[in-house]
């Protein structure tokens, strides 16, 4: 399985196996749908072209790849579904061309990806499609910001019910430049909740999101 996916996610490209890379995972998910997983890679601050997320047993392994500015603290939470218990790896691709991978097994119980969202059982979501709250959390050396995201997130995994997620995350300065870019995958869970660390305190951010139909949201924070 790990030559399998190393060769999805890294090509050919050289790597090592690096205990910098920090994922975090709970003891046990009991709920499969709604997993929290942190990843840091802070110790390559300044060196990084891309970070890239998956979780190794999942019908749909990719969970993110993330484009982390030199002025972003390069740590990321958010919430994912798990189909089974997993190894979930996170792999940081320095500027000298290297993937340095860290990862964390998680215990989970099953079906995550192939649970129908709640929002298909409720029509409140498609009257507030992309609403989304934020908040935002004075750290020592950065701003933390945290937003939800109103969206079903569906897999494509259930019968009759389309693949439906959102697929881009921008975090832009006032000057309109991307201080974070991010591409996720369904298995991203419903009503995304995600995390970020800015290092520069005294400047307002704008939150642009896409999904795959093409809807666009917007939020100034």
């Amino acid at each position: 399985m790990w030559d399998y996916n190393r060769q999805i996610f890294l090509g050919d490209t050289p790597y090592v196996f690096d205990d910098r890379v920090r994922v975090g995972v709970p003891d046990f998910a009991e709920d499969p749908t709604q997993v929290p997983v942190d990843v840091d890679a802070s110790a390559f601050a300044g060196d990084i072209q891309r970070i890239v997320a998956w979780a190794d047993l999942n019908p749909i392994q990719h969970i993110f790849t993330y484009y982390p500015h030199p002025d972003v603290v390069p740590k990321v939470s958010l919430r994912i579904k798990v189909q089974q218990s997993t190894p979930v790896r996170a792999a940081v691709l320095t500027k000298d061309g290297v993937w340095h991978v860290g990862g964390n097994l998680l215990a989970a119980s099953g079906g995550g990806c192939t649970t129908p969202s709640v929002g298909n059982a409720d029509p409140y979501w498609e009257s507030h499609l992309g609403e989304t709250k934020s908040r935002v959390f004075q750290l020592a050396d950065a701003s933390r910001y945290k937003f939800r995201v109103i969206h079903p997130m569906d897999t494509g995994l259930v019968g009759s019910i389309p693949e439906f997620f959102i697929q881009q995350v921008e975090l832009r300065d006032t000057r309109g430049s991307a201080l974070v870019r991010m591409e996720l995958s369904p298995p991203v869970s419903e009503n995304p909740v995600i995390t970020f660390d800015v290092a520069k305190q005294d400047t307002k951010h704008h939150l642009w999101l896409r999904d795959n139909n093409g809807n666009e949201f917007e939020k100034a924070l």
